[in-house]
């Protein structure tokens, strides 16, 4: 399916033209990150911190290409799918080793899937529609579904909550050895100071050119240091100075600053996705529909974006979960939900819903500067309409435990890029905290994810949002645009939403 805006549109003033010079083997490099993640097992976890260290660790059966198709990885080909949808017969590459220096067989993937199921979010997502997951030989593994499922290959691409494949001896419900097939291993973390990866000399790369996530990953680095600076202003000033080679999730208000040094250039990724606000709607305050509309129908969006990005270059006011031109796109629920900045109305709304004072506790962080701003102007206009508001800023590890406890919030805040797929969306699993289902909205995510005609998808997935809007499990804030810091020394890094440095090499 036609997504419109490809892989990302990147207006970037280095990275791209690199891709195309003689690349060096050899060097480290220091990427900068937002925090310490909770964890390095990436199916136990949908914090995109994790995602962005561990893919270079660990490996799915497919990923995707800059065009945001599905793409095989460990799988040899895109999976044979039987005529009725339920079948799905997948080929795998041989000759893949384990870090441990195993070799990958279908027992493998198939304990791996099996785990996925049990412990991911989006496994568990898929899990109800899985029928059983065996080894019909050792290299292919065959899926069969209770009913047709359209999401199966994006949730098995996706590295995020991710279909990992790990050796079949290593399944444990707690991962004590990161033991994957990637280009790089782990060799050492010490935590808040840094995750040491060296290169896999037993790594087997796709044939082929580079491709997105897919295609072949080339391991001209010796090693990749993650280093956490969960300080905003720290990652700007150490950007300016060079004092790493990647730094992630800078402040928007920091691009021309960044454009004026000489060791390091900005990264602008444009469009990036979208803030959002998600409620808690199993336990708490906010489990009443009717206290989350007034809490919608009293924030203004508008003010939150101004705050959080400052100029318009950097944001738009956009209900919509997919902006256009991407085909998801729809308006369908935004009229009259969103970007409604009626305090007093909110007021006599919750009033209404049995609202008696009881706090609002919001999760938020300041590793991400933008959230923290829009939380500030969330709270304020909360107050006026007469709510109570417990604002809790801690680290971005501890927001990600905090928020898998029913019992200790109500709000958190998050952001996520446009995905290819919409039922990767984290709040459409009801396993995703937030814990969204109600026959209604069971109804139409079925009805989305069992529809394998494309054309009728879009107007199936057209009903998921205007129920998001009718129900309020989340509230999209609007569309923004990220920043991020690349060395002038860096080369063969392409722009993109969890940043990958597979291909990258620094200029001798």
């Amino acid at each position: 399916m036609k997504l419109g805006l490809g892989f990302l549109i990147a207006a970037a003033l280095v990275a791209a033209p690199s891709l195309l010079m003689a690349q060096e083997k050899g060097g480290v490099i220091n990427v900068a990150t937002i925090g310490e993640p909770p964890t390095l097992d990436p199916m136990t976890s949908t914090a995109d911190l994790v995602g962005i260290v561990t893919q270079h660790i660990f490996e799915t059966l497919y990923t995707f290409d800059k065009g945001w198709n599905v793409t095989p990885l460990l799988a040899e080909s895109l999976p044979e799918i039987s005529a009725d949808g339920k079948t799905y017969t997948i080929k795998l590459r041989t000759g893949i080793k384990f870090h441990d220096s195993s070799v990958m067989t279908s027992n493998d993937v198939v304990a791996s899937l099996n785990r996925w199921i049990k412990l991911a979010s989006r496994g568990k997502q898929a899990g109800g529609f899985v029928e059983s997951i065996t080894a019909q030989d050792p290299a292919t593994v065959v899926i069969k579904l209770k009913q047709p499922y359209a999401p199966l290959t994006s949730l098995l691409a996706f590295n995020n909550s991710a279909a990992i494949i790990i050796p079949a001896g290593k399944q444990a419900d707690t991962m004590t050895d990161f033991i994957g097939t990637g280009p790089y291993m782990l060799k050492e973390r010490k935590p808040d100071q840094y995750i040491q990866l060296v290169r896999f000399d037993g790594y087997k790369p796709r044939d082929g050119e580079s491709n997105g996530y897919g295609g072949a990953r080339h391991q001209y680095l010796d090693e990749i240091r993650f280093v956490p600076v969960p300080d905003a202003n720290t990652r700007v000033e150490a950007a300016i100075s060079g004092q790493y080679d990647y730094i992630d999730s800078l402040p928007v208000e920091s691009f021309d600053k960044l454009k004026s040094a000489s060791a390091t250039q900005p990264l602008l990724l444009k469009p990036f996705g979208y803030p959002v606000f998600v409620f808690n709607t199993a336990d708490g305050i906010t489990k009443n529909v009717a206290i989350r509309k007034a809490i919608r129908q009293a924030l203004s969006m508008e003010d939150m974006l101004a705050a959080a990005f400052g100029s318009t270059n950097f944001y738009t006011v956009d209900g919509n979960m997919y902006p256009a031109p991407f085909t998801w796109s729809t308006d369908a629920g935004v009229k009259g939900n969103y970007n409604l900045a009626d305090p007093e109305g909110a007021a006599t709304t919750a009033k209404a819903a049995g609202y008696k004072g009881e706090p609002i506790r919001i999760l938020t962080s300041r590793q991400y500067e933008f959230h923290y701003k829009m939380a500030q102007v969330a709270a304020e206009y909360l107050k006026q309409a007469g709510f109570t508001v417990d604002l809790q800023v801690v680290d971005w590890a501890t927001l990600t435990q905090r928020r898998a406890d029913k019992a200790l919030w109500d709000i958190y805040i998050s952001h996520s890029p446009f995905l290819p797929e919409p039922a990767l969306i984290g709040t459409l699993s009801p396993s995703s905290p937030g814990w969204w289902t109600t026959p209604t909205s069971k109804a139409a995510i079925d009805a989305f994810n069992t529809e394998v005609d494309p054309k009728k998808r879009v107007g199936l997935w057209a009903n998921v949002q205007k129920t998001i809007y009718d129900e309020a499990p989340m509230m999209k804030i609007g569309d923004f645009n990220a920043v991020a810091a690349i060395s002038t020394k860096l080369q063969g890094v392409a722009p993109a939403p969890w940043p990958y440095f597979w291909n990258a090499s620094i200029k001798k």
